[in-house]
């Protein structure tokens, strides 16, 4: 009788070798599980609807080519017994072979899923499902290992294993579930009612994408028009602070353009974004480019056409997305009510929303400051320092005389001290006197010489051919999907990798 099993995934009940399925570029069923309707919070414990074949993982896994190498005058594959697909398996991951009896264990494996809700917590969820509560808590403690449970989400799927037993009784024998589309893991209980996890990485392939947009309103909504990932744009950001302020240059008509990495599983999942290659903004008819370098010595930077890095000593704006709510100078202020000198930059943002350093230093001054409420001073050479008011609370491991590296969080928005809303107030410090952080005069990175500026310059060259290359792929795509009608997704716009 060919073996049938409900979930691959309770081979690691019987392999001793866990470890191994990695290594064998194993990848389980469940991992793409079939769906009807939406999931119940507590699905049926009965088997999966769609069952799969072992005969056809072996022939996928090109293992039985392998079997009747090793046996010329064995039957037929439909013909032969489970018990040499069992074999075929254990011996191509490299395993003992399983006890006579133990491939019959997977055809009694029940796979009940579950689903996290809101202030679920995961022994909760077990022990609702009839889990006792000292195997819930082992499998949990052997999870921890590869995963850390409090980082489960709302919505994510668990899968319940059970042995069926003599009459109506069934056994926990473990758990699966995917973090991400790129990851899964799985929890087993071996001999001895000890638990072990495994967590495997799936496969990714990168690939390009390249985009181009002329800004009506905001750079984020431009990136969005044309699928550009909104990660991707505030890295974008982040690379031109040092030298845009977003608020006041960008202005209607504007244009940007981008070539960046995404990355996806084997079934055509996007699963994470990777770093921009190449980017160039246009504005008000000033063109400025940045290409992603790695230098000789293992240095990764952004550099110019002409081979200057773009990083300088401070970040203009040390926020992402905020709006500038007053600037430098005089001002009536509004709380006081009179006119007073505003030595910084204020930036209007939700509280909770991340502040970076604007460059690397020293932590001189940090705690509770009067009317600038929750504050911090970097000090980052002899004559500058950067100063940060009104945060809701510290980033970690802030202490005075800490050193912080140029884009660590430092701190969050808030609206501590003498404020009327939620916002960052932004001091730049020459010499102990502020200073406007819009027009202080910041130095420059490195700049490429010699054979290292020849190689970055072919480098420059191969960038901008496979960026209009990819852009040329993107406008086909879009094009198609303009054939397609309403039901291709608009995501899809201006990106080649959909």
């Amino acid at each position: 009788m060919r073996l049938r099993v409900a979930a691959i995934p309770a081979l690691a009940v019987c392999l001793a070798g866990i470890p191994s399925l990695a290594s064998a570029d194993w990848e389980y069923p469940y991992n793409h599980p079939a769906r009807s309707g939406a999931a119940e919070r507590l699905s049926s414990g009965t088997p999966a609807a769609h069952p799969v074949d072992l005969d056809q993982e072996i022939a996928r896994l090109n293992l039985v080519s392998a079997t009747t190498a090793d046996e010329p005058d064995a039957p037929d594959r439909e013909d032969a017994p489970s018990k040499n697909a069992g074999q075929a398996v254990a011996q191509a991951m490299g395993e003992p072979l399983p006890d006579d009896g133990q491939t019959e264990l997977l055809a009694d494996i029940d796979r009940k899923v579950v689903e996290v809700g809101r202030g679920d917590t995961l022994l909760g969820l077990l022990v609702d499902a009839a889990v006792p509560r000292l195997d819930a808590h082992d499998a949990i403690e052997a999870l921890r290992s590869v995963f850390d449970p409090r980082r489960l989400q709302v919505g994510q799927e668990i899968a319940l294993l059970f042995q069926r037993e003599a009459g109506s009784d069934r056994r926990f024998v473990g758990l699966e579930l995917e973090p991400g589309v790129d990851r899964a893991v799985s929890v087993a209980r071996l001999e001895g009612d000890a638990y072990e996890a495994v967590s495997i990485d799936k496969e990714l392939q990168r690939r390009k994408a390249a985009a181009s947009a002329v800004i009506d309103s905001s750079l984020f909504e431009a990136g969005a028009s044309v699928g550009v990932p909104i990660p991707v744009m505030a890295a974008m950001i982040r690379a031109y602070s040092y030298d845009v302020d977003f608020q006041r240059d960008i202005q209607p008509g504007d244009e940007f353009q981008v070539m960046y990495e995404r990355y996806f599983t084997d079934s055509g999942a996007a699963a994470r974004d990777g770093d921009i290659l190449y980017a160039a903004l246009t504005l008000g008819g000033r063109r400025m480019e940045l290409y992603r370098y790695k230098t000789r010595d293992g240095v990764v930077d952004y550099f110019n056409r002409q081979g200057e890095s773009i990083r300088k000593a401070l970040l203009r704006t040390p926020i992402d997305g905020a709006r500038v709510s007053s600037k430098f100078g005089m001002r009536k202020h509004p709380v006081l009510g009179f006119s007073k000198m505003h030595a910084g930059m204020d930036f209007a943002a939700p509280s909770g929303t991340p502040i970076y350093a604007a460059g690397d230093g020293v932590v001189e001054e940090i705690g509770g400051k009067g009317s600038y409420g929750n504050y911090i001073r970097i000090k980052h050479n002899q004559q500058m320092a950067t100063a940060y008011a009104h945060l809701s609370k510290f980033g970690p491991d802030m202490r005075r005389g800490g050193r912080v590296k140029q884009g660590d969080i430092i701190g969050y928005v808030g609206s501590t001290g003498r404020s009327t809303g939620p916002h960052l107030h932004y001091e730049v410090l020459r010499n102990g006197r502020q200073v406007n952080p819009m027009s202080v005069d910041l130095p420059t990175g490195i700049a490429l010489q010699g054979a290292e500026l020849a190689a970055f310059r072919r480098h420059v060259d191969e960038s901008d051919r496979q960026f209009v290359a990819n852009l040329q792929s993107a406008a086909q795509v879009a094009q198609t999907a303009g054939g397609i009608g309403d039901d291709h997704p608009q995501s899809c716009r201006g990106e080649r990798s959909c």
